[in-house]
């Protein structure tokens, strides 16, 4: 099935050649992409350079499981020129990884996260998850606390989101547990933030914080700023002179459609003025970096001081956003609650 894959995809960067001319980062990820082994992964990126053009400096980056590193195919991972890891480490406590499913266990992704860094990778980030069923606020610290003394360049720090028809949402429909109340939730995030800055961290997305603004993921801004992005393979999204389209779910779907020789598109949609203009809001406001009100003004045809200047003074009055040299930007109380800022 990898080999068939693998075709489909490089038939599937040949459709787009044309349309999208260069890029500064590539992203390996949407699943495990880390049990292709590295010889696989170098074809696909040596299909990419003969495809787009890459300018100078990419950030190219390998989402990985621990399971499936070891120091020998980290170098190899690492000579092929991928320059970055995001390990979904998840936790650090036996039981919470049980809970999740995880394949992995602690010791094996301290292992990896050693290896990472022996095999001379310079520019890590961690996810975790938080906001567990049973999760207890020490036992999630303590996995902080752990991830920290790797000094990763990138935490990734995410809530629990349960989805109807995966495995957790299947025993969450049958009662097996609930979630954590929205008080508790919003304690997690708060302790997340408080401490990891206290570490010298910058919290620069709401799930996200990186030691130095530099090191921050360059791929995952393009998401937030409507700048033109290509997904390529099952599920992957795709986004280009205010059009978004998807490939299906299903890879087996996915490679018959390549074999009629059209692009694999699920569904598409073109989005309306109205449209950017909310989603940046959205997508804005879940930043540090937040909103510059003039460009926003000037791409977006609304200047969201006169149209909403009072429910701003409201929201600035209750601490949770600040206006300060031409950026509307939440605090760390407005980060917390992000998405119902988007509704301004």
């Amino acid at each position: 099935m990898a080999s068939a894959f693998l075709e489909a995809l490089f038939k599937e960067m040949k459709m787009y050649r044309d349309r999208f001319k260069s890029f500064d980062t590539v992203y390996l990820g949407g699943g495990t992409p880390s049990i292709l082994n590295p010889e696989k992964l170098e074809e696909i990126l040596t299909r990419v350079r003969e495809n787009f053009r890459l300018l100078p400096s990419p950030e190219i980056t390998l989402e990985t499981n621990p399971a499936d590193l070891d120091r020998a195919s980290l170098e190899l991972i690492r000579n092929i020129g991928i320059n970055r890891l995001n390990i979904g480490v998840q936790s650090f406590d036996p039981k919470i990884l049980g809970f999740l499913g995880r394949r992995h266990s602690a010791n094996q992704a301290i292992c990896a996260i050693e290896s990472s860094r022996k095999a001379g990778f310079t520019n890590i980030g961690l996810d975790l998850i938080y906001g567990i069923p049973g999760q207890e606020m020490d036992s999630w610290l303590d996995t902080l606390r752990c991830a920290l003394t790797f000094e990763p360049e990138h935490l990734s720090c995410y809530q629990l989101t349960v989805e109807a028809g995966t495995p957790i949402g299947i025993r969450c429909q049958k009662g097996e547990f609930s979630l954590p109340d929205e008080n508790l939730q919003h304690e997690f995030f708060i302790k997340t933030a408080e401490t990891l800055e206290d570490a010298g961290y910058v919290h620069y997305e709401v799930s996200n914080f990186v030691r130095d603004l530099k090191l921050a993921s360059r791929h995952n801004q393009k998401y937030w700023d409507h700048t033109p992005y290509l997904g390529l393979g099952p599920s992957a999204h795709s986004f280009l002179d205010n059009q978004r389209w998807w490939n299906p779910r299903s890879l087996d779907r996915y490679i018959t459609l390549i074999k009629s020789g059209k692009p694999p598109i699920e569904d598409t949609e073109i989005l309306t003025i109205g449209q950017l203009q909310l989603e940046a809001q959205y997508l804005g406001l879940r930043t540090k970096k937040g909103i510059h009100l003039q460009d926003y003004a000037d791409k977006y045809r609304c200047d969201l001081l006169t149209g909403k200047g009072k429910m701003l003074t409201e929201l600035k009055e209750k601490g949770l956003i600040s206006i300060e040299e031409g950026y509307l930007y939440p605090t760390r109380a407005g980060l917390a609650m992000a998405d119902s800022l988007a509704l301004i």
